[in-house]
């Protein structure tokens, strides 16, 4: 199956860039994708890695429901060394965001570290789909405790005649 195809029918719209995969589950579909700084449009996008595994969205959901950002930004605040190590985080994402913008991009540029965050945790999905993408992120490291594993018996999206689709027997494990 076409992998731009499988994100839209994941994320429920078609994607606004190219669609570059960095992970996939054990099904061999995508779980993240590589987003880039300007999408297709030059609508500058902060965040590099988008989550789009259905499986990994509903269970990162349910933790930011449950309070899961404001536990993350106390748990920096308390204690240092994961606020250290958070802040690298965020450098690095923002750094390496930043290198893939055109030298000759005269336009307005995303700003912020992890999904756009200038301080704070603003998104568990990014912050997860960045240690998915295989990257080092304290925050996301702690989020796939509680999301994975990604053990689907049956995938997510199943190729019908028409092109992929929803496959109506998908249930989380």
């Amino acid at each position: 199956m076409d992998d731009r195809a499988v994100v839209a029918i994941q994320i429920g719209r078609p994607p606004r860039s190219e669609v570059s995969v960095e992970a996939r589950c054990h099904l061999g579909l995508p779980v993240v994708i590589w987003v880039p700084p300007l999408l297709d449009d030059g609508t500058p996008f902060p965040t590099s890695h988008w989550l789009t595994c259905p499986l990994a969205t509903l269970r990162v959901s349910r933790l930011e429901a449950e309070g899961g950002v404001k536990a993350a930004d106390a748990d920096i605040a308390a204690d240092e060394t994961l606020a250290e190590r958070w802040s690298r985080t965020m450098v690095r994402y923002r750094t390496e965001r930043d290198d893939r913008i055109p030298d000759d991009w005269e336009g307005a540029v995303p700003g912020g570290g992890v999904a756009g965050s200038r301080w704070g945790v603003k998104c568990l999905h990014a912050q997860y789909a960045d240690t998915a993408a295989g990257n080092e992120n304290p925050i996301g490291e702690r989020v796939a405790l509680d999301v994975e594993p990604l053990d689907c018996a049956r995938p997510c999206v199943i190729d019908d005649e028409g092109g992929p689709m929803l496959n109506p027997d998908w249930t989380e494990p």
